[in-house]
């Protein structure tokens, strides 16, 4: 089943085009990397599929309906969630607290239900494979890959269907990434659909179902595992206008074929 949709999406800021005509869907149950340098469109990207900015053209659709979201809110009602690399994470309040943070369960008047926001965010962490030792303790004192892991069990908990990871693993070590990348698997098979935005092949390719290669703000590859390798990736990422011309050629002889 698709879940989100782009079909030839543009966003310009000006005279600045920011993406031009990029397409790319993303089913239940599937992991879609989005790579790219700096300035390659990346960002510009989620943000549209995130409710923070619309596009100026071309069609999104989120389960077959044409959408356009004037808030973030929007997208997070329709099961559209974002985890971003700066985390929005009190560190002096203990794990649960932040993982119920601005959906307080309350008891009664004004009374916060402690026993069930441990409880439930105790089972939830454990049902994503993640076992804290005491989910009292304060989010600050867990390392960025377990903040990472907390914050994708909040969204799966919340309802994601689909979930956008913005450079989860960017300023991890080699350890912590790897924590996350078994979370990436976890929420694929629960069903999730999967947008992983990053600038590391090596960290996309092993998780990835497909993968969208964003240079200058156009797509210079789409493609299914099956035919593409983390070397062929790095090129796509690295090279000049031949690599981009030969992407083109690649993709139009696959529609032609």
């Amino acid at each position: 089943m698709t879940l989100v949709r782009l079909t030839g999406v543009s966003k310009h800021y000006g005279n600045v085009i920011a993406l031009r005509e990029v397409s790319m869907d993303v089913a239940a149950g599937e992991v879609v990397c989005v790579l790219g340098d700096n300035g390659a469109g990346k960002s510009t990207l989620i943000k549209i599929v995130a409710g923070l900015h619309r596009h100026d053209s071309g069609t999104y659709e989120v389960a077959g309906e044409p959408v356009a979201f004037g808030s973030p809110r929007e997208a997070l009602d329709r099961g559209i969630a974002t985890v971003y690399q700066d985390l929005a994470v009190v560190p002096l309040m203990p794990v649960w607290r932040n993982f119920f943070l601005g959906s307080e369960k309350r008891r009664g008047i004004g009374r916060l239900d402690i026993p069930y926001m441990r409880r439930e965010t105790r089972d939830a962490l454990l049902n994503m494979g993640i076992d804290l030792r005491d989910v009292d303790q304060p989010i600050g004192t867990l390392s960025g890959g377990e903040r990472q892991c907390v914050a994708i069990a909040r969204a799966v908990y919340f309802g994601a269907k689909v979930l956008i990871l913005d450079e989860p693993t960017a300023a991890l070590g080699v350890k912590q990434a790897g924590v996350v990348l078994r979370y990436i698997v976890r929420a694929r098979e629960q069903g999730i659909g999967v947008i992983f935005i990053t600038h590391n092949p090596h960290h996309a390719y092993p998780v990835g179902d497909r993968f969208l290669v964003l240079k200058r703000g156009r797509s210079i590859g789409y493609h299914p595992k099956s035919e593409i390798t983390v070397a062929d990736l790095t090129a796509l990422m690295s090279g000049g206008a031949e690599l981009e011309e030969l992407a083109h050629e690649l993709e139009r002889e696959s529609a032609e074929g």
